[in-house]
């Protein structure tokens, strides 16, 4: 299956989390903010590695026909390994598995070998040198800017020295490596994210809990451009 392409790396791109849309409605939600978002970033949770329970490929497959955006599937799951492979065939651009699960190197490659875009994610605490030697089999840092399991979370701020390190590390090493946050972002902290490195923005409540969903995107990458 052909993959959407992600574009270039590190341009800032808005990625609306279908985790604060109305699942009833998927479909409707997406094609509403089209026209202002880049990438569509997939909130998976098993119930295990995090406290709470999305979506799996069939919703991806689903939702494929409705959208030609880069699907950025974020797995918070404690098996990643057995679903790599649905989430390829359901239409999963890129997919993104944690560094606290362990066995890295091992996933990485599968995801490489599946033709996804390669993306690895931290927790909060989770220190910077955790997911530095692995900079340079990425496509994709992610580094979580609240504790993953629920939206509507507030934004915290003490990750912002790591998305700093980070971006002087990848720019220092020449790679191209986008570095996405997730996690409170909205129209405040969005230019703050930037401003320390990141490129992008995922967004669930400050996009799809606003009154009108296309205007909310268009403010957040003005926010954003402000940096």
């Amino acid at each position: 299956m052909s993959k959407v392409d992600a574009g270039p790396t590190g341009e800032l791109r808005i990625a609306p989390s279908i985790l604060s849309a109305d699942f009833g409605s998927l479909s409707k939600a997406i094609k509403l903010v089209d026209e202002e978002t880049d990438w569509l970033h997939v909130d998976v949770m098993d119930g295990h590695f995090v406290p709470n329970i999305t979506i799996g490929p069939p919703v991806v497959k689903s939702l494929r026909p409705y959208s030609n955006k880069f699907f950025d599937c974020h797995l918070m799951i404690t098996e990643p390994e057995k679903y790599l492979e649905p989430f390829a065939k359901a239409g999963a651009d890129g997919c993104t598995v944690h560094v606290e699960i362990g066995h890295t190197a091992e996933l990485l490659e599968q995801c490489r070998e599946l033709g996804l875009r390669v993306g690895l994610a931290a927790n909060p605490d989770t220190p910077f040198d955790k997911v530095a030697p692995f900079l340079d089999q990425i496509d994709l840092l992610l580094l979580m800017t609240v504790f993953p399991g629920f939206g509507g979370q507030s934004f915290i701020a003490d990750v912002m020295p790591k998305v700093e390190l980070a971006r002087r590390e990848i720019n220092a090493a020449g790679l191209s490596v986008d570095i996405e946050v997730d996690g409170g972002i909205d129209t405040t902290t969005a230019p703050i994210a930037v401003g320390a490195g990141a490129n992008v923005l995922v967004a669930g409540n400050a996009i799809f809990a606003q009154s009108e969903p296309l205007a909310a995107a268009a403010r957040l990458r003005d926010a954003a451009r402000t940096k």
